[in-house]
C-alpha cells in the first residue's frame, strides 16, 4: 500500500508513485497479499498509465482456518473484490496468496502436522479459485505465490524451473550478489536488497544526535531482524568503510541497486526462459529502512534511477561467466521490432582517462536477448575498469561499467567533480557536473525536496552531465552537493 494509514492515502500521491513506475520502464506491480485491495481508482490510474497489475488475494504469511464459517466468508471476499474490479484491463493475472504454502515449515504447528494444514491450505486454495472463476471465468488464476505450478506444494524459493519465484538468498542468506546468477527463474515475482532512506527523509524523524545506524532510533526504524547488520556487512565486502553517516546511507543505497541491478540483468540476458521480474519493493509505507526504490513520500533513491536504466525496453549488460574469465555483453530487446545496436567500449584508468577498447554492431530479434560478444578477462588491466556506452536502432541508449572485483580494491583518487548551477525561467533548475577525474556513481542532492532528470551516474576526465532538478515547490533557493565512491570512502583531496 501507498501508507500506512490508509487515510492518508490520496489519489494524488498515489498517481505520483504509479508514475515513477513507469517512467523507471516498469509495465507491472504486484498488489501484494500482506496488504488490502486497493481502491477502484487506484486500477482506473493502472488503466490509465498501461501498467499491468498481479493481483493477489489478501492472505499472506500465515496459517488459515479451514471451516465452513470462514470458507464461507472468503468466498464472499473474492466474489465481491473480483466483480468490483474484473472489468479493469490492468488487471492481468489473479494469484490466490503470497507465501502460504512457505508458511506451512514456519509455525511449530504446521511443522508437527503438515498433511492436516497443507489440506486446510488446499481447501481454502480451492474455495478462492472457485469463487474467482465464477466471478471471472475468463480471467487468470494463478494458485500461489511463490509456486511451481497447480498443486504443487514444493519450495519455490530455491526451485526455479517453472512457475514464479521468490529469490532471498542474497539478503536473507548473506550471500553475494554474484549468487543471483546461480539460479534461472522463468519468473521472479519477489527479490530484494535493503537500503537506508534517504537523508532528507531521516531528518524528519531523526535529531543529529540519532545519525548513527546503532542508535535507538535509528534501529526503530529498521524492522527486519539483522537488517543494519546486514547492511554493513555486505558494503565492507564490496566497499572501503564510509566516513560518515551521510556516506553510509550513500553507500547503502548504490549497493542496493547494484544488488539488485546484478540480479535483473542476468535474468533479462536468459530471455526467454526469464520472462519477468519483480523486485520487493516499489515503495515505503512510513519511512524506514526497507527494499524499497521510493522513499517514503515519493522521492527517488539512486536504485530507481538505476532501474530506470536497466528495465529499459532495449538494454545492454556486462555479464560474467562463471569461472570469471569472460565477459559478455548481453543485449535484451523486449520491443516487437527488431534493433541494430552498436556498442562501444574503452579502458578507463583510475584517474578517469579514456582509452578505446573495441567496438562492435549486431542485431537483436524482438523480444529476446543475444550476446553481442565476449572480452578475455585476464586480459584487462587489473588498474583500469572497462567502460561502455550503446545506441540502438530505435533511438534507446545507455552507458555502464564493469569492474573486475570489488570496488574497495580500486585506490580511487580524488574526481575534482564542481557543479555548475543555472536556475532556469520556469522554476527549475540546470545543474551540470564536471570532472577532473574518474567520478563513480555520482549523487546529485538538493536540500529540498525535488526529482532529478537522472541521477546515480558515472563521469570520465574532462566529462560533464547537465541534470534537471525539478524543486517540488516553486520559488525556493536550493542548496546543491554531490557524493561519489571517492568521497563517501575518505576526506576530499
Amino acid at each position: 500500500p501507498a501508507d500506512a494509514l490508509p487515510s492518508r492515502i490520496n489519489p494524488v500521491a498515489v498517481r505520483d508513485l504509479l508514475q515513477s513506475a513507469v517512467d523507471a520502464n516498469m509495465n507491472m506491480l504486484r498488489v501484494w497479499g500482506g496488504g488490502f485491495y486497493e481502491p477502484d481508482w487506484f486500477y482506473d490510474l493502472c488503466d490509465e498509465l498501461g501498467l499491468m497489475v498481479w493481483q493477489d488475494f489478501m492472505f499472506a504469511c500465515n496459517l488459515y482456518p479451514s471451516t465452513v464459517d470462514f470458507l464461507d466468508n472468503v468466498t464472499a471476499e473474492v466474489d465481491y473484490q473480483v466483480k468490483r474490479l474484473a472489468s479493469h484491463p490492468s488487471i492481468v493475472l489473479w494469484c490466490g496468496d503470497n507465501e502460504l504454502v512457505g508458511a506451512l515449515t514456519w509455525f511449530e504447528e504446521s511443522r508437527r502436522d503438515r498433511d492436516r494444514y497443507l489440506v486446510s491450505y488446499d481447501r481454502l486454495n480451492r474455495t478462492i479459485e472457485v469463487a474467482m472463476k465464477r466471478a471471472a471465468p475468463g480471467a487468470i488464476w494463478w494458485p500461489s505465490s511463490p509456486t511451481s505450478g497447480y498443486l504443487d506444494f514444493a519450495d519455490a524459493w530455491h526451485a526455479d524451473g517453472a512457475g514464479d519465484m521468490h529469490y532471498w538468498s542474497v539478503w536473507h542468506e548473506n550471500k553475494s550478489f554474484d549468487n543471483y546468477r546461480t539460479v534461472h527463474p522463468r519468473f521472479c515475482s519477489e527479490f530484494g536488497f535493503q537500503s537506508y532512506t534517504s537523508m532528507p527523509v531521516m531528518r524528519t524523524f531523526a535529531d543529529p544526535k540519532d545519525m548513527n545506524i546503532a542508535s535507538p532510533v535509528m534501529e526503530s526504524h529498521q524492522k527486519n531482524a539483522g537488517g543494519n547488520e546486514r547492511i554493513a556487512g555486505t558494503m565492507f565486502r564490496y566497499f572501503r568503510f564510509p566516513k560518515d553517516f551521510a556516506s553510509f546511507v550513500y553507500l547503502s543505497q548504490i549497493q542496493q541497486g547494484l544488488a539488485i541491478r546484478t540480479a535483473v540483468e542476468y535474468w533479462r540476458s536468459l530471455k526467454p526462459h526469464c520472462m519477468g521480474t519483480l523486485y520487493w519493493q516499489l515503495n515505503d509505507t512510513w519511512p524506514v529502512a526497507s527494499w524499497s526504490s521510493l522513499d517514503y513520500g515519493g522521492s527517488w533513491k539512486a536504485m530507481h534511477y538505476m532501474v530506470r536504466r536497466f528495465f529499459q525496453p532495449v538494454a545492454i549488460a556486462a555479464i560474467p561467466s562463471k569461472d570469471g574469465q569472460t565477459i559478455g555483453f548481453s543485449v535484451v530487446n523486449d520491443t516487437a521490432e527488431p534493433v541494430i545496436v552498436t556498442l562501444d567500449t574503452w579502458l578507463v584508468s583510475l584517474s578517469g582517462e579514456r582509452r578505446p577498447y573495441r567496438s562492435i554492431e549486431g542485431a537483436c530479434g524482438p523480444d529476446r536477448a543475444e550476446m553481442l560478444f565476449s572480452v578475455f578477462a585476464p586480459d584487462l588491466p587489473e588498474d583500469a575498469l572497462l567502460f561502455w556506452s550503446f545506441k540502438a536502432s530505435n533511438g534507446m541508449a545507455g552507458e555502464g561499467h564493469h569492474v573486475s572485483g570489488t570496488y574497495k580494491a580500486l585506490d580511487l583518487r580524488a574526481s575534482g567533480l564542481t557543479l555548475d548551477i543555472a536556475p532556469r525561467d520556469d522554476g527549475r533548475f540546470a545543474v551540470t557536473a564536471t570532472a577532473r577525474g574518474l567520478a563513480l556513481h555520482v549523487m546529485l542532492e538538493a536540500d529540498v525536496p525535488g526529482r532529478w532528470s537522472d541521477n546515480a551516474f558515472d563521469l570520465t576526465a574532462g566529462a560533464s552531465k547537465t541534470l534537471i532538478f525539478t524543486p517540488s515547490e516553486r520559488g525556493v533557493d536550493p542548496t546543491f552537493h554531490w557524493l561519489d565512491l571517492h568521497s563517501c570512502q575518505t576526506h576530499q583531496d
